[in-house]
């Protein structure tokens, strides 16, 4: 887990951001602060954006719903790790996708997976970020088809992303409702986990893994 004093850091970098009137710093402070939620990057940078604020901020980045409740975690996990070992943990992944156009992938993500969109970089955009509670997706568009005309039928099961979930069914069933298109149907695997397969509209294969219900 990151260190206090880097986390520090972060939000002042948040601070700087708004008072320099960044605009991809507004999506995000919009994304992760409900009171934010409703307005226009433009307001979003208008507003009165204090260091707590962008303290929040940081805390919601990474699944805490305060600052002090971030630093309680923090504190937490560094006396256990210091007790069992000084090794550098791995917290997180976040799989990167190549999309050809990332305001379809997102809409698709957005619409039809439940994920909302963290930032958006660029005019037009050529970077995003989406999250779905823990789960995080960065998408980066390519110039041309993302796959080659006879990948999928080489690679016909080649994942580009999986997401770990408690029980992956109520999703399944709420993917089937709205129509999402599916590569593989919950099924459960030989090693007793159960999975779905999504294919995004560039031919991305996101599975979708829990245990059995």
């Amino acid at each position: 887990m990151p260190n206090v004093e880097n986390l520090r850091k972060q939000a002042k970098q948040y601070l700087r951001w708004h008072r320099e009137r960044y605009y991809p710093v507004a999506a995000q402070i919009r994304s992760f602060l409900a009171r934010f939620g409703e307005l226009p990057d433009s307001e979003v940078l208008e507003t009165d954006f204090k260091l707590s604020d962008a303290q929040e901020l940081v805390a919601r980045k990474h699944g805490f719903e305060s600052w002090p409740a971030l630093i309680r975690g923090i504190e937490s996990v560094t006396a256990s790790a210091t007790k069992t070992s000084n090794k550098t943990l791995i917290l997180a992944a976040e799989p990167q996708l190549f999309v050809s156009e990332i305001d379809v992938a997102c809409r698709f993500y957005v619409e039809k997976l439940g994920f909302k969109i963290a930032f958006s970089y660029g005019e037009p955009p050529f970077y995003a970020q989406l999250f779905r509670d823990g789960g995080r997706l960065n998408i980066r568009k390519v110039g041309g088809p993302v796959f080659e005309s006879d990948f999928r039928a080489r690679e016909r099961d080649a994942l580009s992303a999986t997401f770990i979930l408690d029980d992956p069914k109520p999703l399944f069933l709420e993917y089937q409702s709205v129509g999402v298109t599916f590569h593989q149907a919950l099924r459960t695997e030989p090693w007793g986990a159960r999975t779905f397969i999504v294919r995004d509209v560039d031919g991305n294969l996101i599975a979708f893994a829990g245990a059995q219900s």
